[in-house]
């Protein structure tokens, strides 16, 4: 069985009021209008920190919750940031020097925006499977956002934040199984044209807002739809045997969407995380699965859609069980 032994999360103390964004000044009135609606109150911001300082930060955290040391991480998986610092530079090897992590092997996983913590979860179950000499995997992500405004039109707002999971093969948070998809006909449906600009002027934009706000919308209901009567079918539970459901923070009218299309109810602490911290890009499906775990016991579904686009679900067992482990 694959397990999180432990999970940290990094966030800034200083917070910014979305009211008080000042991209909001040069915003059309619907623009606006949707950015106030979103059901954010605050971010945490802290510009003097890069994408890497917040994943570090979370992983020392990380470290010391579990009682090891950085020379025990056998792996470390970079979920890396959405804008990399330099072109060519290794994202994976400088956490890695940072941490102090030298025995371990450092890669990246990307790619598929908010759920590319996915591929991270999954490479570091692969590698657990694969060779038994490897004992304690560390899963790190830096989110800040790719341009200086933090609203996403029409989608969230982004927060400063970074996350370290250690992954291992026994925990208290315990992997029972996965299941992601992905399709190439979104892969541009946002995008940032970045070559010959400073990065003052770099601004996200959605190409084709008809096509997000319906296309999309219909295809994230139906293949969420199948994912989950998939991940229930398989490990022989029903939708009530389930005690939290949890998603990633984008807005109020998302979780609206998914418990609508889902017909479930998404656990409080979604809603609570979204309003304290915005959008946390990878960072804030397992920080809501947290949350809403507290000190209890059972099993978890959580979901985590990107409209790169990506879909996924995710079963897990927290607390006392005894339930077995789905193997891929």
């Amino acid at each position: 069985m694959t397990a999180l032994r432990a999970a940290s999360w990094y966030l800034p103390e200083r917070t910014v009021a979305v009211a008080d964004l000042p991209e909001l000044a040069g915003m059309s009135g619907a623009e606006r209008e949707t950015c106030l609606a979103l059901g954010i109150d605050r971010v945490p911001v802290d510009d003097s920190l890069t994408a890497t300082d917040l994943g570090v930060r979370a992983a020392r955290q990380v470290l010391v919750e579990a009682g090891i040391s950085a020379a025990e991480v056998d792996v470390l998986i970079v979920v890396e940031s959405r804008a990399p610092r330099a072109l060519v530079a290794s994202e994976a090897t400088l956490p890695q020097a940072l941490l102090g992590a030298d025995r371990a092997l450092s890669f990246t996983v990307g790619g598929l925006g908010c759920t590319s913590i996915v591929p991270g979860l999954l490479a570091a179950r692969g590698l657990l499977a694969a060779d038994p000499d490897l004992a304690n995997v560390l899963v790190v992500h830096g989110s800040k956002p790719a341009t200086p405004h933090r609203y996403r039109h029409p989608v969230t707002v982004n927060g400063d934040g970074g996350q370290a999971v250690l992954v291992a093969r026994d925990g208290p948070v315990r992997i029972r199984d996965i299941l992601v998809e992905t399709s190439g006909k979104y892969w541009d449906l946002f995008r940032i044209d970045y070559r010959d600009l400073a990065w003052a002027r770099w601004r996200e934009e959605c190409t084709d807002l008809p096509r997000y706000s319906f296309e999309l919308a219909v295809e994230t209901r139906n293949r969420l739809q199948s994912l989950l009567a998939q991940l229930l079918r398989r490990n022989g539970i029903r939708p009530g045997d389930v005690e939290h459901y949890v998603s990633q923070n984008l807005s109020a009218g998302a979780f609206r969407f998914y418990q609508e299309a889902l017909d479930l109810k998404l656990a409080d602490a979604c809603s609570v995380n979204l309003r304290r911290y915005g959008h946390l890009g990878p960072n804030d499906a397992l920080l809501n699965l947290y949350t809403a775990m507290g000190g209890g016991s059972g099993l978890a579904v959580v979901f985590n859609v990107s409209p790169a686009a990506s879909w996924s679900a995710m079963l897990v067992e927290f607390g006392a069980t005894t339930a077995r482990s789905h193997h891929l």
